[in-house]
């Protein structure tokens, strides 16, 4: 199992999410940067260990409000060993053209999910994408149809519980043995409520492929020791 960190997008900064709360969402302060900007975030966070990827938030862009391409852009170009993770609301087939690059993996998101013939149509143009499966308090966001077929997920699958994002809460252990269970092929990668070493242990005896992770990581709960051994090289 390896920690993928995460940055949140909003107006051209970093944001620290918490519970999905997107409004309330102010620019990211953290030891590991002088500024959120994104590349100064980055920048801190393959300071602190040599991760294999990242996952990119687009809120702007999950929000209809913008776009972050550019900046995904120059990560590419910068850190082209880097493989990034990108959720930017795609919608349709079309719309998950425009990320189809090499080193770019689109993830489609639930909550922006019109329907399961919109994910089939998705996967048809990019089988690697990966579908996150977001739900918050137990409320599945989308198409249910989605939700309750796991024969229509592809290989990699986010469960995303967004109360927990930010929270301290610890993972969802639960909804994440179902998902396990429901489709034992897939690859599982938790997201929301790590907040230590031991919680990251946790994912890794429950199975679990990958952990998105950002608090532990700004805050220090996670320490450089800790993850240099889940940073995935």
């Amino acid at each position: 199992m390896f920690v993928v960190p995460v940055i949140d997008l909003k107006g051209g900064r970093v944001v620290h999410a918490r519970r999905g709360e997107r409004s309330s969402y102010h620019p990211l302060e953290t030891p590991l940067a002088r500024s959120s900007h994104p590349l100064d975030v980055v920048r801190g966070l393959l300071a602190v260990a040599p991760f294999r990827a990242m996952y990119v938030a687009d809120l702007d862009a999950i929000g209809g409000a913008g776009s972050h391409a550019d900046f995904v852009r120059t990560l590419r170009a910068e850190y082209p060993a880097l493989e990034v993770w990108v959720d930017a609301g795609c919608r349709d087939a079309a719309a998950l053209g425009a990320w189809l690059a090499p080193g770019l993996v689109p993830v489609i998101g639930t909550e922006s999910l019109p329907s399961a013939a919109a994910l089939a149509a998705m996967l048809a143009v990019c089988p690697a994408a990966m579908l996150s499966l977001d739900s918050r308090e137990e409320a599945l966001l989308g198409p249910p149809e989605v939700f309750a077929q796991p024969q229509l997920w592809p290989a990699s699958v986010i469960v995303m519980t967004l109360e927990r994002v930010g929270a301290g809460t610890g993972p969802a252990a639960d909804r994440l043995r179902a998902i396990r269970a429901a489709a034992p092929d897939c690859r599982v990668i938790a997201a929301g409520g790590v907040r230590d070493a031991q919680d990251l242990e946790t994912l890794e005896a429950l199975g679990i492929h990958a952990a998105l992770v950002a608090s532990a990581i700004h805050d220090g709960s996670l320490d450089r020791s800790t993850l240099a051994r889940f940073a995935g090289r």
